[in-house]
């Protein structure tokens, strides 16, 4: 089968090979991949900047969407033929992550990812795949929409009415953007680019700011919310932003902390304290919450929004064409 996997830190080091096709142990299942999706922290691996204990060679990438092809002898919850993601997490199936969950991702080094044809799963670790999605579409839920769906729906636990604030408009900003609609919120979004926040508005944001034209956007968000704040920030732009969004927020607010994607200043604890805000890191979710997730987003037929379609063997253009930014939505391998 065909697999890219590191052989060093740097895109540079990312190889197609040729690999044996693995064969199911007793209680797995095997996916043969048909797409997967890119997140950031495919890029931060590649920086040798997310695991550096990663051992090489390394399958990248957590998201992808398949068919079972194979099942172990013990296997109850598959057949061949079932359309399938595997959990970002392995070992997290439900209840709080903790520290024996936490060795068990995909794709970050610490077991193998999904840019391969073929890879093979505890049974308990995959879920179903909304019927009405396709295999692209799928592919973009495992890591951006699991995130979001955490930060807003598990530890949010957003009521309709509330008013939520995105940052810019990658993957799990424009899923806080479309699940924050599916809720009934209200959403105020930001993005660099006077495009990108047509695009968000055509999505449902409410109110729309240009960081870019307006840097101190906190104020904006104040004036936008009459001097009250937002209830629920969903923050991917690290120490460069996280400031901005503790001002932004109101009294008793709460700020899914998830992205790393600048650097900045630290930040004074008295903010938070003076605000009692709940500040709450956000890595992915559990299957229970994947699971949720979908039951959710089939109700509503929501459709994940796609940037760019690249092929399987374009996997290190794909990469790079994140690095420059200017997707809006995910950005999906066909296999």
């Amino acid at each position: 089968m065909r697999a890219f996997q590191y052989e060093s830190f740097g895109l540079e080091g990312l190889k197609l090979v040729t690999a044996a096709e693995p064969q199911p142990g007793a209680r797995e299942a095997c996916v043969r991949f048909r797409a997967a999706s890119l997140n950031f922290r495919d890029l931060l691996f590649a920086r040798g900047v997310y695991n550096l204990r990663a051992k090489f060679p390394a399958v990248p990438l957590s998201d992808g969407a398949g068919e079972v092809v194979a099942v172990g002898a013990e296997v109850t919850r598959w057949k061949v033929g079932d359309r399938v993601c595997p959990i970002f997490t392995q070992g997290w199936l439900e209840g709080s992550y903790n520290a024996a969950k936490a060795g068990t991702t995909l794709g970050g080094g610490d077991r193998p990812g999904v840019l391969r044809d073929v890879g093979c799963f505890d049974e308990r670790s995959l879920v179903r795949i909304p019927d009405y999605l396709s295999f692209e579409e799928a592919a973009t839920l495992p890591c951006a929409g699991v995130t979001a769906w955490n930060s807003l729906a598990v530890f949010g636990k957003l009521q309709a009415g509330e008013t939520v604030l995105t940052l810019g408009t990658g993957g799990v900003s424009i899923f806080a953007l479309q699940l924050a609609k599916l809720h009934g919120a209200r959403v105020i979004a930001t993005s660099s680019s006077d495009e990108k926040l047509k695009r968000v508005r055509a999505l449902g944001a409410d109110a729309t700011i240009n960081y870019k034209a307006t840097p101190d956007w906190e104020k904006e968000v104040l004036r936008l919310t009459d001097g009250v704040g937002v209830d629920h920030v969903v923050e991917v732009g690290g120490a460069g932003t996280i400031g901005k969004s503790i001002a932004a927020a109101r009294i008793a607010g709460k700020i899914g902390v998830i992205g790393v994607l600048s650097q900045g200043e630290g930040i004074n604890p008295m903010f938070l304290l003076m605000k009692t805000l709940a500040l709450q890191g956000i890595f992915v979710g559990s299957r229970e919450m994947f699971e949720d997730l979908n039951r959710a987003i089939s109700v509503a037929k929501l459709q994940p929004v796609i940037d760019r379609t690249f092929a399987f063997e374009e996997a290190v253009e794909a990469l790079r064409y994140m690095e420059t930014g200017s997707h809006f939505g995910k950005i999906v391998l066909r296999y």
